[in-house]
């Protein structure tokens, strides 16, 4: 019998991920996550490794989408709120 070593599930990067960053990826992120512990105790370690893989990369997704609305946010705020007037002469 082999010894294989659990997939890295991301389970709790993706939970933060739908809290702050971006819910629609982030809840992705949490369904592939919580399937790696599921395929990996059944003994498809195959499935583990993918779904590990995908939660991987909806998270990163997630994250990375959170990041960039959030500064395009903060650049229309700035770029709309501190132009000073110019008073017409």
């Amino acid at each position: 019998m082999e010894n294989q070593v659990c997939p890295k599930t991301w389970l709790t990067e993706s939970i933060l991920v739908t809290l702050f960053c971006c819910l629609p990826f982030g809840i992705v992120g949490v369904i592939h996550a919580s399937k790696v512990s599921t395929f990996f105790a059944t003994g498809n370690y195959e499935m583990a490794r993918k779904a590990s893989a995908d939660a991987a990369k909806w998270t990163k997704i997630g994250f990375f989408a959170g990041l960039a609305v959030t500064l395009i946010y903060l650049f229309v705020y700035l770029a709309l709120f501190t132009i000073k007037e110019v008073p017409l002469q």
